[in-house]
């Protein structure tokens, strides 16, 4: 009886997880997992939980039980990385992160001894490098990216520093973070433990979180120490030399962290390399440009590019045959470690002619990501706990800025009146605008 108990407790935190956009395919690999991860009871307990933030108060009510006890074990699951906290006015509240970048992540992010980081990390590789569900589901499902890449800075040139906005540079991120935490990189990490170490011996200690996700992470549990950006500036040029891809959160405002990866480990280059040309995060506005005078066919940025999308190949130029390098540009993330590795400077790193369109914050690509999926009915309401006005206010006000083809699809996802109102009132206001600019 003891153990149906228990097969319904994780089978209720598997339905938890799914109720959110990001979810993780069901099987028997993440059954172990979650049973790694979790006791019985904070299975139980976490299932209950509401998806959008809550007050130990509002978690007692669910638990039945006092708001003191409550409290006091929600600091315990922020301890183990299964919540993380933040603190709104002086009143705080507490969230379940998505399974990546997450609660996945964040059991590596420090070497610790309550779990065996080794049978963990085993399962991590059978449950994403072996079943693929997750990764496909993580990064393809969704036309709308989870991830983003970060050009590298210092190969730009003068020109083209002149164009790049705030938002695509990695050290204004850095720059404008209130915390800056730094941990262990989860994919190197779990690849290390599953035998399959990094084949480019990067460094461990470059994941870099951001904002009230690393002051919770530090400080509940250590998965992150707090860092101040001097030497955040000094992980990212480590980085840089060894040939790492920042990829962070897609989004312009306050991106909760910023991952320097390997092709050899991380999981999203790793999908570039084995589903290609589908790209799994969305890429710079930068694509490289050889110049083949310049270009002596040496074949260091082939070597270099983690994702396999540049080349060298033999060209002829009348009666003279020359190797030079050619980038695949349906594939190319625009990364800048081939322009960082040109000992003759042939690689430019140029604007893409069309633009790549960023999410304003969390919300908004949430909202684009729920309707893409068909959840968006999930993320405007939780059947444990119903959407605050505050709450479903900002996802109307993000649907109502959205192309008319996606806030049609809203609709009929949500099915609600009132979202009809809205959108054809924003419709008619826009027709009386056009009107009115004629006139």
């Amino acid at each position: 009886m003891g153990h149906l108990a228990s097969k319904d407790a994780y089978k209720n935190l598997e339905d938890r997880i799914n109720w959110f956009t990001q979810g993780a395919p069901v099987s028997d690999t993440l059954y172990k997992i979650l049973q790694v991860l979790y006791t019985e009871k904070e299975a139980q307990r976490v299932a209950l939980l509401p998806v959008r933030p809550f007050t130990a108060k509002k978690a007692a009510k669910i638990w039945k039980t006092s708001e003191a006890e409550a409290e006091t074990y929600l600091v315990h699951l922020c301890e183990k990385a299964l919540l993380v906290d933040s603190f709104h006015n002086g009143v705080r509240k507490f969230v379940m992160p998505p399974p990546m970048a997450g609660f996945i992540e964040f059991a590596l992010m420090r070497t610790r001894g309550d779990i065996d980081q080794k049978y963990l990390s085993e399962l991590y590789y059978q449950y994403m490098n072996v079943e693929e569900d997750f990764v496909k589901d993580l990064f393809f499902v969704t036309e709308t990216r989870l991830g983003r890449v970060f050009v590298q800075e210092p190969v730009l040139t003068n020109d083209n520093t002149l164009h790049i906005l705030d938002y695509e540079r990695a050290s204004h991120i850095i720059d404008e973070a209130e915390y800056i935490g730094l941990g262990i990189c989860y994919c190197r990490h779990k690849m290390l433990h599953a035998g399959h170490p990094c084949e480019i011996n990067a460094p461990l200690e470059v994941c870099l979180t951001f904002g009230n996700v690393a002051r919770s992470l530090a400080q509940n549990g250590g998965y992150a120490r707090l860092i101040d950006k001097s030497e955040a500036m000094d992980v990212l040029q480590l980085s840089y030399e060894h040939n790492l891809v920042q990829i962070g959160e897609n989004v312009r405002e306050n991106p909760a962290f910023i991952c320097n990866c390997c092709g050899c480990c991380c999981e999203a280059l790793q999908a570039a390399r084995k589903f290609s040309p589908m790209q799994p995060v969305a890429t710079t506005n930068y694509i490289p440009e050889v110049h083949g005078d310049m270009c002596v066919g040496c074949g260091k940025c082939q070597k270099a590019c983690p994702i396999f999308a540049i080349e060298v190949k033999e060209t002829e130029e009348g009666q003279v045959k020359k190797k030079t390098a050619q980038v695949n540009s349906e594939i190319c993330l625009g990364c800048g470690v081939c322009a960082r590795n040109c000992p003759t400077k042939a690689i430019e790193m140029k604007r893409r002619p069309i633009q790549v369109i960023t999410p304003v914050n969390g919300t908004h690509r949430f909202v684009l990501q729920a309707i893409e999926k068909g959840t968006l009915q999930n993320l405007i309401f939780d059947n444990q706990a119903f959407a605050n006005h505050r709450a479903m206010a900002a996802v109307f006000a993000t649907i109502l800025k959205l192309p008319p083809l996606k806030q049609a699809l809203a609709s009929k996802q949500f099915k609600s009146v009132y979202l009809d109102k809205l959108l054809s009132s924003q419709v008619e206001k826009n027709r009386r605008k056009e009107e009115a600019m004629k006139k």
